[in-house]
């Protein structure tokens, strides 16, 4: 690996710090396919639920339709990101989950049956606005304010609860299958699942060199070779269901039969194929779609602030200070509209890819650049497009223990480096409410339960909760009066020092 100048004083804790990229193309791109693996089954998965029920004149599903210019609107939005925040912020962005129910109630708005899909465009313009107007109050304001509503003892829980939540949806994915029978619960897909977390956990533990940078593409194909070797001899040799671990029929429908769409095909992109028919939007509409999503993009400013602190402590500097939370939030809300545009979703910074950085020790920002470049070829380039499709949910779903679980660990982490004190009564409500109201997954909706309105997500009614607590309970004063003052930690410290970007050598270990 080689660095490239910079004013500010190397992370020795990193292979590749942020400014820095790697001597090799062969690695360069081996590093960035891992983040676009990292990534991917979380990104199609919003347009997969959201579309599900819609198809297009010729019966074809929107759901599947959907997958290549949602995993293009994340490529774009992220090079977006980096773009405004000067390439200082090793940050991908992708579709957001938080925005799934505001969209399908978007998209039933009319009530004819048919998608308005003109209201998921203006309702992600809605949200890029209040990411911008948010920039701009910080920009004029500063952020001393946010850390002291955020201190170390409610973000290093929200970020457990982040990682913990995500845990359901791990085990669900490593537990699932592609047989008939079994799919819900396969324990063929278990073991598949498990040799790829075990795998990746040693290459990354054990691994030198190349090995030990790409532990995550290594785990993944260790399953798929083990889920091929499954699927081949028990499902198509012996002819049992059960060991269905992999389904290759997106790679058989791309070559039957071979034309040039099985090579290289032009995304379905919300409004430019003329496959859909979709409900006129109306002026009366508006106001709903604002109500349905500028409350939930408070939310996810609330999620983004947690990110870039969590992946501070990684990088051991203050991303809110340089490139600064104003432009983080400027590239984050801009993505967002843009990516309405392009496939009706919103972004959002995924803590997948900050987990990848973390255990990596690679924060290069030139390789999230070429993830970002690879996600937008994806949706073009259709074999590679098949061939991603045909990774089975167990593989990734083994890989996801060690991710989700590094981001719940990475608020453990952050507890212990700031010294917080969990023996002072008031820590540890915080981070009781915190942590049982994010596991539990309380949520605030309003409206009809079942389709509401406005719907606030367990994180963010976490950090509410959170917040709410650390500000009416009061430190207590400490019961020995020789200690003296600069003795004494102050559990409301933020999580991440607040310096100049002159001082931020000062900050690296």
């Amino acid at each position: 690996m080689e660095a490239n100048a910079s004013t500010t004083k190397r992370n020795p804790d990193l292979i590749l710090d942020v400014n820095e990229s790697p001597k090799k193309v062969s690695q360069w791109l081996i590093l960035a396919v891992q983040h676009v693996l990292a990534m991917f089954v979380a990104c199609i998965t919003v347009p997969l639920i959201v579309y599900s029920g819609y198809t297009d004149v010729n019966g074809v599903s929107m759901a599947q339709t959907m997958i290549a210019p949602t995993l293009v609107a994340a490529g774009i939005g992220t090079i977006i990101y980096l773009l405004l925040t000067k390439m200082k912020s090793p940050v991908f962005l992708a579709s957001s989950f938080a925005y799934m129910a505001p969209m399908e109630a978007a998209l039933s708005l009319g009530g004819t049956g048919e998608p308005n899909l003109w209201a998921l465009p203006i309702g992600m313009a809605f949200v890029g606005v209040v990411y911008v107007i948010v920039a701009l109050v910080i920009k004029f304001c500063g952020v001393g304010w946010l850390n002291k509503l955020l201190p170390t003892i409610v973000i290093g829980p929200v970020i457990m609860v982040i990682g913990l939540s995500l845990s359901t949806s791990a085990i669900s994915n490593l537990t699932s299958s592609n047989s008939t029978t079994d799919s819900s619960y396969n324990l063929v897909s278990i073991a598949c699942g498990l040799i790829a977390m075990i795998v990746t956990a040693i290459c990354s533990h054990y691994g030198k060199k190349t090995v030990a940078l790409i532990p995550f593409v290594l785990g993944m194909l260790a399953g798929y070779v083990a889920a091929a070797i499954f699927t081949g001899i028990g499902y198509y040799g012996c002819g049992n269901d059960y060991f269905r671990v992999i389904d290759w029929t997106p790679l058989i429908k791309n070559f039957s039969p071979v034309t040039w769409k099985s090579f290289f095909s032009l995304p379905e992109f919300l409004f430019i194929t003329s496959d859909y028919t979709y409900a006129p939007i109306t002026g009366s509409q508006i106001g709903t779609i604002a109500l349905l999503f500028i409350p939930v993009s408070f939310v996810t400013i609330c999620e983004h602030i947690g990110d870039h602190k969590n992946l501070s402590g990684i990088l051991s500097r203050d991303l809110l200070v340089d490139p600064g939370l104003t432009n983080t939030l400027m590239g984050d809300g801009i993505a967002t509209a843009v990516s309405g545009l392009v496939c009706g979703a919103a972004n959002t910074t995924y803590g997948e890819n900050v987990a990848v950085v973390g255990v990596t020790k690679i924060a290069s920002t030139k390789v999230v650049f070429l993830a970002a470049c690879m996600a937008v070829a994806l949706g073009f380039l259709s074999p590679v497009m098949a061939l991603t499709m045909t990774i089975p949910n167990c593989v990734t779903g083994g890989v996801s223990l060690i991710l989700y679980g590094f981001i719940a660990a990475s608020g453990v982490k952050m507890l212990i480096n700031e010294h917080i004190d969990m023996g002072n009564t008031k820590n540890i409500f915080v981070a009781s409410v915190i942590l049982v109201s994010g596991i539990g997954g309380l949520a605030f909706k309003f409206g009809d339960p079942t389709n509401p309105v406005i719907s606030i997500t367990s994180i963010a009614v976490s950090m509410i909760l959170g917040i709410i607590m650390n500000l009416i309970l009061s430190d207590k004063k400490p019961k020995n009066k020789n200690k003296k003052p600069e003795e004494i930690k102050d559990s409301t410290a933020p999580a991440v020092n607040e310096v100049k970007p002159s001082e931020q050598a000062s900050v690296n270990k």
